[in-house]
């Protein structure tokens, strides 16, 4: 009896003392965190604020790798094969955890089995652009057009979730157009403002240089209210389109079965860098907002919006891929 007592006491020590170890060593390396999209990206730019102020908390550098390609798969697979230490952490948009659920039918990745939450931080608006010297000078110009020749008019597309939300907003409009894939927002406002595509949803972060060096013209935003620095500047639902609403959010997850204690490590040190005073500055002055949740309320919007997005994809139509 006593043999069995003490080997009971020695489990529980020993995970006591893993956990204290968990908490006290980590991080004792560089944390990696990994970018689905390319460097210029709204998502970039607040991954790379995140980043600072992670280093600056657990004095440790936080490298950013950006891997682009395949609706973030790619980087989503990176982080799911990684060693579930707390020291490979994906900065998610909606793609590759929420969105990608809806509009694949074979995803090689299970958002919700594969990563573990750690927390919600930002979003931006998304905008609808044309190229400056566009004839579009209205949305109801691009959409006018849109519907007179189905097919006729392309379109960038940096995500998954950029897809959805056009092709909603198309199905809304009643018109057609075609899908032109890119690795990320940038190269697609890159293209859009040498007037390689149509038109184009993005976020407004990323827009925003083109638009002031008059590169681009912005028709209107995908968010609730009008941005400050574009006061003139619709939203689709001022428009007409009360339904519409679709905004670039960013969050940190690990790969599954990340200890808890190195998770609550992460998301304690992210939601109080994301709740202060400094951060709160810079995000409005480069035209995010906060957006803050813990673990498990990120879980829970996480499951809300591929649930929301599975059926925009199924009561519009879009193509599974």
């Amino acid at each position: 009896m006593k043999q069995y007592v003490t080997m009971a006491a020695l489990v529980g020590f020993s995970l006591v003392a893993s956990t204290a170890i968990a908490q006290g060593q980590f991080p004792d390396k560089p944390i990696k965190l990994v970018v689905p999209y390319p460097p210029g990206s709204g998502t970039d730019t607040v991954a790379r604020y995140a980043a600072k102020r992670m280093e600056s908390a657990l004095g440790k550098p936080v490298v950013i790798e950006n891997k682009p390609g395949g609706n973030a798969i790619i980087a989503a697979q990176t982080v799911v094969n990684a060693p579930p230490d707390g020291y490979t952490l994906l900065w998610a948009a909606n793609g590759p955890v929420t969105t990608n659920v809806a509009l694949y039918d074979k995803l090689p990745y299970n958002p919700l089995r594969d990563f573990e939450p750690v927390a919600r931080l930002a979003y931006s608006p998304m905008g609808l652009y044309v190229p400056a010297g566009s004839p579009y000078k209205t949305a109801a110009d691009l959409f006018g057009d849109a519907k007179k020749r189905p097919g006729k008019l392309n379109y960038g597309s940096g995500s998954a979730t950029y897809n959805i939300a056009t092709e909603w907003l198309l199905s809304l409009v009643g018109a057609k157009a075609n899908a032109i894939s890119y690795k990320g927002s940038s190269p697609v406002l890159t293209d859009l403002a040498g007037k390689q595509v149509d038109f184009a949803i993005a976020e407004y972060s990323a827009a925003l240089p083109l638009i002031k060096a008059g590169k681009l013209r912005i028709l209107a935003l995908t968010s609730e209210k009008r941005m400050g620095t574009d006061p003139e500047v619709p939203t689709l639902q001022e428009l007409g389109y009360k339904d519409f609403f679709q905004v670039a959010w960013w969050g940190v997850f690990a790969p599954k079965g990340t200890p808890k204690a190195v998770i609550a490590k992460l998301e304690g040190t992210l939601l109080s860098a994301f709740k202060d005073s400094e951060t709160t500055q810079y995000l409005e002055q480069n035209n995010f907002s906060a957006f803050t949740a813990n673990a498990d309320e990120l879980r829970s919007f996480q499951k809300t919006e591929i649930e929301r997005e599975t059926k925009l994809v199924d009561r519009f139509g879009i193509p599974k891929l």
